[in-house]
């Protein structure tokens, strides 16, 4: 059901002047459904109030409330045409009296960020209604109305959906695919960093959130949580900071969808604070992460840190060594480069990750991992406290070309997950001591001692399906290019 009403909606969308792209439609689909989930939450939190015998004050003021506005319901449960706005009125009252009055509520619960109530007014601080037309918007909130988010099952398909919106949005281009990281990349990362009820977890490029919620998915399922385990998930556990306004908002709703009420997320550029401003109660016990690759940061960005790079990975490299607690555990996703250049700043990280931190563990990703991002990518896997002595690579040879209809799964990652409880060698795992590798320039590129040497000639037909391939991703982003002229 989600499925299809999320299908119908991209239609619906499509043909609305100010809906442009797959990013637009993740965007606007968002604050309707983020409304009528709020909606349904309320209902859940008035019901169990009434249980317990209390009386519970609804969040939001009568004349905004979902089934006033957006569907006023017959005696027949059917939406009321006769009330509901449609045309300009919806658009005006929408534009007009809904967004500036979801807005206030930042600034009434400026001293309290960790509520749901500060959490919408902060998303409709940073979100426009771009559906122009406002019989558009109604056909929107008639296909969301018919949802429901009252189970756990319907929950879970939900935030589950939202999940595929956003990877759709990455495959679309403009810059939607630093939102997404594979999830069963992030699922294969959580599972190795192995997480406990009562760590912090943290991600300063935050996206939308995918290695938080799987995480807080990881933590539920550990064990049988007592009422305190909840309340620590819920409000002491996950944090994390983004740059950009989509993504944040995206983040955030992501969040809560999967359960996270009032997600400690915040809105600001990770790389503008100073490394030597950060103190002991700043720092967290994990750190999971993507930051971009390929970004630079302008000059008084670099000045925040002691190794000068305009490379914006490199920045937040040490930026997470530098806010690990001692003892703390780290995954970062990094382009496969940064193992090998020999430029100062590249060096003098590699120096400090090995001296400052235990580098145990290298996965080594295909090319393809990341769709349409046309880099190749490495996992560090780290703790801080003791230098490294011995690292130990995994190189994920896949017998297939990765590609949007070709992608990850978390069966390819069965083996590394395995190898990695004891650092087995195999012919894709191998381990290198840091004293035998060059001490001026810290080499620690992946290079498979024990993978047979492929032929030199490759079959023709191998050729010409990774050439259909490529002809098919080059169409799809060709096609996202032409939908935004």
């Amino acid at each position: 059901m989600f499925e299809q009403t999320f299908k119908n909606i991209d239609d619906i969308l499509h043909k609305d002047a100010g809906c442009g792209s797959e990013l637009d439609y993740v965007e606007q689909t968002s604050w309707v459904l983020f409304l009528k989930y709020l909606d349904d939450l309320e209902k859940d939190k008035a019901t169990a109030a009434e249980l317990t015998g209390k009386q519970y004050k609804p969040l939001i003021d009568t004349e905004y409330q979902w089934n006033v506005w957006a569907a006023p319901k017959g005696a027949d449960g059917k939406i009321d045409h006769h009330k509901a706005l449609t045309g300009d009125d919806l658009a005006d009252f929408v534009n007009i009296q809904l967004f500036p009055y979801l807005k206030k509520f930042k600034v009434a619960n400026a001293e309290n960020a960790d509520t749901i109530e500060y959490k919408v007014g902060e998303i409709f601080s940073e979100l426009k209604n771009r559906i122009q037309s406002g019989y558009n918007l109604r056909e929107v909130i008639n296909r969301i109305d018919e949802l429901r988010f009252r189970t756990h099952a319907e929950k879970h398909e939900m935030s589950h959906l939202y999940e595929s919106k956003i990877q759709n949005m990455g495959n679309a281009g403009r810059n939607g695919g630093e939102y997404y990281t594979p999830r069963p990349l992030i699922t294969t990362i959580v599972k190795v960093v192995a997480p406990e009820i009562g760590n912090t977890i943290y991600d300063g490029a935050v996206g939308s959130a995918g290695f938080l919620c799987e995480a807080f998915a990881y933590l539920q399922n550990s064990k049988k949580l007592t009422t305190t385990d909840v309340e620590i998930l819920q409000k002491r556990t996950f944090y994390g900071k983004e740059k950009k306004s989509l993504a944040y908002i995206i983040g955030t709703m992501n969040m809560i969808f999967h359960g996270i009420e009032a997600p400690n997320i915040v809105h600001a550029n990770t790389l503008a604070e100073n490394l030597a401003d950060i103190q002991e109660k700043d720092r967290f016990d994990i750190i999971l992460a993507n930051p971009p690759f390929g970004g630079k940061e302008r000059a008084e960005v670099q000045q925040n840190f002691p190794i000068k790079t305009g490379e914006t990975a490199s920045l937040f490299l040490q930026h997470f060594i530098k806010i690990l607690k001692a003892g703390g555990k780290a995954a970062v996703v990094i382009k496969n480069t940064f193992l090998s250049n020999t430029d100062n700043a590249s060096v003098a990280l590699r120096k400090q990750l090995l001296e400052s931190c235990n580098l145990h563990t290298v996965l080594d990703l295909p090319a393809g991992t990341f769709t349409g991002a046309g880099v190749k990518t490495v996992v560090l896997f780290f703790e801080k406290g003791s230098a490294t002595k011995k690292v130990w690579f995994y190189q994920l040879n896949l017998d297939r070309n990765l590609g949007k209809t070709n992608a990850l799964n978390e069966k390819d990652l069965a083996e590394f997950i395995e190898l990695q409880k004891t650092k087995g060698e195999s012919e894709n795992s191998w381990s290198i001591a840091v004293k035998d590798i060059d001490q001026n320039i810290f080499d620690l590129s992946a290079k498979n001692p024990n993978k047979k040497e492929e032929a030199a000639l490759r079959h023709p037909q191998e050729i010409l399906e990774e050439i259909k391939a490529l002809d098919e991703e080059s169409a799809d982003i060709l096609n996202s290019i032409l939908k935004l002229i």
